[in-house]
């Protein structure tokens, strides 16, 4: 290929990055600005060039959220239900993966079989049934039902699973004739060699539950336990209407999903890439 028609192809491929990148970050960019605005100047400045300027900016907006609101309540609860879920689920899954990639047991192949086919079941599906279970056991309203039934997730016990068999079994059989048992070789071999997978599994855990909205809606009855997505809801129902105010808690509810996605992002795409390749 000549070098213009390179450059050429080159550009054009930059181009359309770009045009398509600016298109995802424009929202953002919306609800950033239009949090340091005045209420008044939100809707009508929406659609036009100034909703991307912020003039005359302002931190009042995220000063009523917190003045209208128990913001710091509800960011707590998120946090410690979302941070939870991904701990745990980090540990029972990656044990369980590394179960159906090294070890032999009868039925292994069965059970994965299931937790495969539980990779394309809805939680629709099963919410029902799953309320009717934590309200009998009057687990409503409580951290406990945001967080236990969704420690163990199918598709992430598969993302270990797929990195895990593709490891060389050489440093755990050196391991194990010099008597590692097989928690140890999963601690100090196997752990510190899959960061990458680790990291994937962890934001897309955090992405999932930093944002649940439906099973948060269905088992939280007060303010006490409830998470950010279903505490928005209600903050935009709260009179007066004010759009800067909503969108402010909005900045403040994406920001932690931005900053944990840059801290793991160089491990997240090394571990979906490497599963990919595995796969």
């Amino acid at each position: 290929m000549k070098p213009t028609a390179h450059f050429l192809t080159q550009l054009l491929r930059y181009s359309v990055l770009t045009t398509l990148a600016l298109l995802f970050l424009a929202p953002l960019i919306i609800m950033l600005v239009g949090s340091l605005k005045a209420d008044a100047r939100v809707l009508v400045e929406a659609g036009t060039l100034a909703a991307f300027l912020p003039d005359e900016a302002s931190l009042d907006n995220y000063a009523d959220v917190f003045r209208r609101s128990d913001f710091l309540r509800f960011f707590f609860n998120s946090v410690l239900i979302t941070s939870a879920i991904v701990i745990s689920g980090l540990l029972v899954n990656s044990l369980a993966g590394y179960a159906f990639a090294r070890l032999q047991w009868r039925g292994r192949d069965l059970l994965f079989n299931l937790v495969l086919a539980l990779m394309i079941l809805p939680f629709e599906a099963i919410a029902v049934p799953l309320f009717y279970g934590v309200s009998m056991l009057g687990l409503r309203d409580t951290y406990f039902a945001q967080i236990a039934p969704f420690i163990a997730n199918a598709f992430s016990i598969y993302l270990f699973y797929s990195f895990f068999i593709g490891l060389p079994k050489e440093f755990e059989e050196a391991a194990r004739l010099d008597g590692a048992d097989t928690l140890r070789i999963f601690f100090t071999i196997i752990v510190p060699n899959s960061k990458p997978v680790f990291a994937s599994v962890a934001i897309l855990s955090f992405l999932t539950w930093w944002g649940s909205y439906l099973w948060p809606l269905m088992v939280t009855i007060g303010p006490s336990v409830r998470p950010l997505p279903v505490a928005i809801t209600g903050f935009f129902t709260l009179p007066p209407l004010l759009w800067g105010d909503i969108l402010a808690f909005g900045v403040m509810m994406v920001a932690p999903v931005l900053v944990v996605f840059i801290i793991f992002q160089r491990w997240f795409v090394r571990g979906v890439t490497a599963s990919a390749i595995k796969g």
